[in-house]
């Protein structure tokens, strides 16, 4: 399988997770490459076609935090890789985590986010000076099939209700594209419960009760938004899996930022990433090993020894190495 390590506390995070994963006998065999800044220090390029030629192949990816510049430099190697390899759903599971602090209690929801279009799309120019117009596409086909993918996720699950989030009461074509495309989908599951919540009601909702929330279905740019908010519910963005999906290739992620300010300090947590490389043990039926690993992290993380400092903790990124090692 491909393993790109990433930037800044990237490759601390994810020789952590291949220690664990090891001990584990998950028995992978890694190709690693290289993505992001680090790549560019190599290559020249912030995504090689090595790279993308070893997912293409292998087919599954576990990948690092890269790090994005803001308002410059090359774009989002996160945005390249789900455009080209078309990996069109993501996947942010969010729930609680034993041991980690948390504003509520039992939070057990899914978000789906369609992941090639919207305003991501990077289509965007100078008018005139001072003016810059960024364009929106939104398109039936990528509707549709964002929406089959939430609703068989739901049916799989045993999910019971999918809820469409949009802004289609002011971009009444692109959101209501969008909203029509997941309605006539939703038409053909009538197992599963519907409806539908503007995209800022829905934030509002998320804070004051997020249990009224099963499966949340968006574009691009509110599903990004939306999947960060509700990390922040179950203890915040290191402790939240994340997978792209496509038709032939997976890319399971930590979700969060490359962390350069402790980069190299030996403090990062591999929580999210350790979960999202559960996930991808589940991705490929090895549902025995994923159980094993989630069960040793659970254990770990309540016992207090593979606490790291942003949850709470003491433990450095090797300590909780070793202790989930050791409940191994």
């Amino acid at each position: 399988m491909t393993l790109i390590p990433g930037d800044g506390i990237g490759p601390e995070i994810t020789a952590a997770a291949v220690t664990i994963l090891e001990a584990a006998g998950a028995g992978i065999s890694w190709e690693r490459h290289d993505a992001g800044e680090e790549s560019i220090k190599a290559s020249g390029m912030p995504l090689p076609p090595a790279t993308l030629t070893s997912i293409q192949r292998t087919r599954v990816c576990l990948k690092g935090p890269v790090t994005t510049p803001v308002g410059k430099g090359f774009k989002s190697v996160n945005v390249a890789l789900r455009q080209t390899l078309d990996l069109f759903a993501n996947l942010r599971p969010v729930k609680n985590v034993p041991g980690v602090a948390a504003r509520y209690g039992n939070l057990n929801l899914v978000v789906v986010r369609e992941n090639t279009e919207s305003l991501y799309s990077g289509i965007e120019h100078v008018v005139v000076p001072g003016v810059v117009e960024s364009i929106k596409i939104i398109t039936e086909k990528a509707s549709t099939r964002i929406a089959r993918f939430a609703f068989d996720y739901a049916r799989v699950h045993g999910r019971r209700k999918v809820t469409i989030v949009h802004k289609a009461n002011i971009m009444k074509l692109s959101d209501g594209l969008f909203l029509d495309s997941c309605r006539n989908v939703a038409a053909r599951y009538p197992d599963i419960e519907v409806n539908d919540v503007i995209v800022d009601a829905a934030c509002m909702k998320l804070v004051m009760n997020p249990a009224q929330f099963d499966v949340l279905l968006l574009d691009n740019l509110y599903g990004d938004i939306i999947s960060d908010l509700a990390s922040g519910l179950v203890g915040g963005l290191g402790v939240t899996p994340g997978a792209n999906l496509g038709e032939t290739c997976a890319v399971f992620e930590s979700v969060h930022g490359s962390a350069p300010d402790i980069a190299g300090k030996g403090i990062a947590n591999p929580t999210a990433l350790l979960l999202s490389a559960v996930m991808m043990l589940r991705h490929l039926k090895d549902e025995a090993c994923a159980v094993r690993v989630e069960k040793a992290l659970f254990a770990a993380l309540e016992e207090g020894t593979a606490r790291t400092r942003d949850i709470g903790g003491t433990a450095t990124t090797d300590t909780f190495t070793r202790s989930v090692v050791s409940k191994l």
